[in-house]
């Protein structure tokens, strides 16, 4: 089938070509989506919600910053109430997570609100643009730079927040087979479209994380190797991580029941598996694999805060709001609770991962620690 947008997918054929006549998926994935003017996420602010392809957490209302807010006045306090603190949001998009945050500090913490600067990692100057508009209000608080490169002068009190953005990096698509492992790459096909056809693996770290996966899959079974997580959760340099996003650890991630993977297109709310399909005019994503991601901070001198459902950890922060204040939650605001907490809707298909540098006694009990670490498997 012939693709939407015929400037993505003319620069793909011509990549495919340039290549030798395939090119790996996660390449095509990064062009689709990133790339500058044309991909998915470059074509400036994408509508989400209602009048989207998608929801997050951030368009179903204020509430999910409000109750972000509580987490960060508690990593706050844990780190001592220094004069000096940071937050640190990487996949921001427009701007309202962070808008969300600052007001609902403004109005209930003024203490946290006063020591605050909020940092926004963000390569796309559309995006910024869009951000300084939303974040308004807040200009004297607010500082916008492109990458970690460029990140200076961070506080050494830091907590580092995203919703929503591993899950859509590029993922390179493996296949189990009688002789091993493979790789899915695409080439151009006779009805001028895509088509996937198995390659060797591209790459010695892709050989590694094939090592690292063993052997226990079933033939014909397809994983997602996400080396673009790996390379990112390495550049976070802040005290505390908190990583909101949908996923699995490993062993429940390569269960039997995945045997096709978990990529999938998003569009007009529709999700399916034709993710060769109109590239560039979809949103793609596939699951998180906290195991290897809580692996890798290690490696940075991270450990496990805590990993628990998005449900059960946005109810901890509400418990910790209302128990602050004498008020009570209105219809509206239950409501948008529900949506985020209930475990069939945002409350069981998200995660929250904390991490946590020089310490794993931050916010948790050393129960919750332990059984994080064990339902990881690490």
């Amino acid at each position: 089938m012939a693709n939407a947008n015929p400037h993505v997918s003319d620069l793909i054929r011509t990549r495919i070509q340039k290549a030798g006549g395939c090119l790996p998926w996660a390449e095509v994935m990064r062009l689709a989506l990133y790339e500058p003017g044309l991909g998915y996420y470059r074509r400036g602010v994408r509508r989400i919600g209602r009048g989207g392809d998608f929801f997050t957490s951030v368009s179903v209302g204020p509430v999910f910053g409000e109750l972000l807010a509580v987490f960060i006045k508690q990593v706050w306090r844990a780190l001592g109430e220094p004069a000096e603190f940071a937050v640190v949001e990487q996949g921001a998009h427009d701007g309202q997570l962070a808008c969300d945050i600052l007001d609902a500090l403004q109005r209930s913490n003024p203490d946290v609100f006063r020591s605050l600067r909020l940092i926004i990692i963000e390569p796309d100057a559309l995006l910024r643009e869009t951000q300084c508009k939303t974040l308004d209000a807040f200009t004297s608080q607010v500082v916008q730079v492109s990458s970690w490169d460029s990140l200076t002068n961070l506080p050494v009190n830091s907590v580092f927040i995203c919703n929503e953005l591993p899950d859509a990096m590029p993922v390179h698509l493996v296949k189990r087979t009688a002789d091993g492992w493979t790789e899915l790459h695409v080439q151009t096909d006779a009805t001028d479209g895509f088509a996937f056809v198995p390659a060797p693996l591209s790459s010695k770290q892709q050989t590694e994380e094939c090592v690292r996966l063993g052997d226990d899959f079933l033939d014909g079974q397809i994983v997602e190797i996400n080396l673009d997580m790996l390379e990112w959760v390495r550049q976070i340099s802040c005290s505390v991580a908190l990583i909101l996003d949908y996923g699995l650890p490993a062993k429940e991630l390569f269960s039997p029941e995945r045997i096709n993977g978990t990529l999938r297109r998003y569009r007009g709310h529709q999700c399916d598996d034709r993710v060769l399909e109109e590239l560039g005019e979809c949103d793609l994503t596939s699951h998180v694999n906290f195991t290897r991601l809580a692996q890798e901070a290690g490696s940075t001198g991270f450990v496990v805060d805590e990993f628990i459902e998005q449900g059960r950890f946005l109810t901890r922060l509400g418990s910790a709001l209302f128990s602050d204040n004498s008020s009570k939650p209105d219809a509206a605001w239950l409501r948008q609770f529900q949506t985020l907490s209930h475990p069939g809707m945002m409350g069981r298909s998200f995660h929250a991962l904390v991490l946590a540098k020089g310490t794993d006694d931050l916010i948790s009990t050393a129960e919750m620690r332990s059984a994080a670490r064990r339902r990881l498997g690490l």
